[in-house]
């Protein structure tokens, strides 16, 4: 019978300490996760700052916590996984200097894991009839990326945001209309009372065949929408009925739903792929997973989601990764920096 492998997966890459123990790849025995939502809620965004001394504090209590849920000791970890890459490196810097820590003091292997790879194997965990090729599309508040997935460990990037990514503009969206941080799940509810198709924004496509992203311009399409052409006006949103904020959000939405489903329908035509994999915090987005289904519906392909409890930023994805690395020997040494690009 084959030995287990259990693995510590830390994830620190921007405002959520996590930790984790999973057991080959997809038997989870533990997830602690420490959110810093309202202490950046005022500042209406992420602060580095504060995120980093936060992680400071909750770092070690929160590794506590993930063995003594798990019900292991120690000396059951096979190794110590943490997700370095990219982030905001003022944040990454805790978890990966915690885990080489607890790497060199444990004598344990480190596998170092990429944060965005990890979020399309959250998609993957429980997935019962996994068939490759696959797209997966990623997308978060620092990240809109489209892959070709072959295996867990073989990913080929297809496209990705030039310039703000889609959860940074639903933030920014957000701000704009005077909704709570954090902006998804704000503009979400908001746009539930709104007509989607009250507004036509932009859909930036791009060029005709191009799998990258941007967001930027719909962006600066609602902040003209609400201050005027030349940029000089106040903001009007405060003088607006929650119906009309409630059609801005619904029709900005719309455009971005859009944009990311037409993008992961060409990857999957130009890949031939089976199935698509759907990971990361904007995809809580319930018009977007709605999408993206009836788009594989007409397509024949399979949709697997991660499921909706990592959907955000987690240790599970990053130790469960870590198992196919450790499978394949892929292991990294001490002098394991923090990298705030891929």
């Amino acid at each position: 019978m084959a030995k287990s492998i259990t693995i510590l997966g830390i994830e620190t890459s921007c405002d959520e300490t996590a930790a984790s123990i999973v057991r080959n790849g997809n038997e989870v025995l533990s997830s602690v996760v420490a959110s810093q939502i309202e202490i950046h809620r005022p500042f209406g965004g992420v602060v580095p700052e504060i995120a980093s001394r936060a992680h400071m504090e909750k770092i070690y209590p929160v590794v506590d916590k993930a063995i003594k849920d798990a019900q292991i000791d120690i000396e059951d970890i096979d190794a110590v996984a943490i997700a370095n890459q990219p982030g905001l490196v003022i944040s990454l810097i805790v978890g990966v200097t915690a885990a080489k820590t607890l790497s060199l003091m444990w004598n344990k292997p480190l596998i170092a894991i990429n944060h965005v790879h990890a979020h399309l194997q959250s998609a993957m965990i429980e997935a019962k009839e996994l068939q490759l090729p696959a797209v997966a599309l990623i997308v978060s508040g620092g990240h809109t990326n489209l892959y070709d997935c072959e295996t867990a460990l073989n990913l080929k990037l297809l496209g990705t945001t030039i310039d703000d990514a889609a959860g940074e503009a639903f933030d920014k969206v957000a701000k704009i209309l005077d909704l709570p941080y954090p902006g998804g799940p704000s503009i979400q509810k908001m746009a539930e009372k709104g007509n989607p198709k009250a507004i036509r924004f932009p859909r930036s496509m791009l060029d005709k065949d191009s799998l990258d992203f941007s967001f930027s311009g719909i962006k600066t399409a609602v902040l003209y929408h609400c201050l005027g052409q030349d940029m000089k006006g106040e903001n009007q949103v405060g003088n607006m009925s929650e119906q009309e904020i409630a059609d801005i959000a619904a029709s900005f939405q719309a455009a971005v739903v859009e944009v990311l489903t037409k993008k992961t329908a060409l990857a999957a035509e130009k890949v031939g792929a089976k199935s698509v994999l759907l990971g990361g915090g904007v995809a809580a987005n319930s018009v977007l997973r709605g999408s993206l289904e009836g788009m594989c519906r007409s397509k024949g392909l399979k949709l697997l989601v991660a499921p909706l409890k990592y959907f955000t930023d987690n240790a599970v994805m990053v130790a469960s990764l870590a198992y196919h690395k450790y499978e394949a020997g892929i292991f990294a040494d001490l002098s394991l920096e923090a990298l705030s690009r891929s």
